[in-house]
């Protein structure tokens, strides 16, 4: 069994099953073991969301040509947009102790600030996409790659795995001869 001969719809169906199970990675790795999201890692989950939400609905419609190439496109901003924030915290993660910006306000606090219109939205997402000190923290790591590592690697992969090109299959019914054909 191929998977680069799978359908459209299962392989964006399965791009769906490995966005969420990062996802739910994530929020374990949040809510049991205590590691609190930084300000990157927090956009880095609403790029794996965003790549999430299209792979379900492209695999739930599973369109022709024009259709598929649309939602490509935009499982791959979804995936650029993750590698920038990605590349941004390894950068953070690899300046040296004296050059890592300060620690900042909490996503939470940030996200309540604009809510109550003391912070412009300008200004929240300039704060947000630029990182802190907290994102410059490595506090987890599996073979020797932090978790932003681990997140590049999955964005680059989910980004090709999109942009395979998928074998149009269609129904029997379409390829079966007219009645007609076979009287004669």
């Amino acid at each position: 069994m191929n998977p680069f001969r799978w359908s459209f719809r299962t392989a964006f169906l399965i791009g769906f099953a490995i966005c969420v199970a990062l996802l739910g990675y994530a929020l374990y790795e949040e809510l049991y073991q205590g590691q609190m999201p930084c300000y990157l890692c927090v956009m880095q989950r609403v790029a794996f969301v965003w790549m999430g939400v299209f792979f379900l609905i492209g695999g739930l419609h599973a369109p022709r040509a024009g259709g598929r190439r649309a939602y490509v496109v935009l499982v791959l901003i979804g995936a650029v947009f993750g590698i920038a924030m990605s590349v941004r915290q390894l950068w953070l993660q690899s300046l040296p102790a004296d050059q890592v910006p300060a620690c900042g306000a909490s996503f939470g606090t940030l996200v309540a600030m604009l809510q109550q219109g003391s912070m412009p939205f300008g200004r929240f997402l300039a704060v947000v996409l630029h990182g802190d000190g907290n994102c410059a923290a490595v506090t987890w790591k599996f073979l020797g790659l932090s978790m932003a590592g681990w997140a590049l690697i999955w964005y680059v992969l989910l980004g090709v795995w999109a942009l395979l090109p998928r074998p149009r299959r269609g129904n029997r019914l379409s390829q079966a001869q007219p009645l007609r054909a076979l009287r004669s």
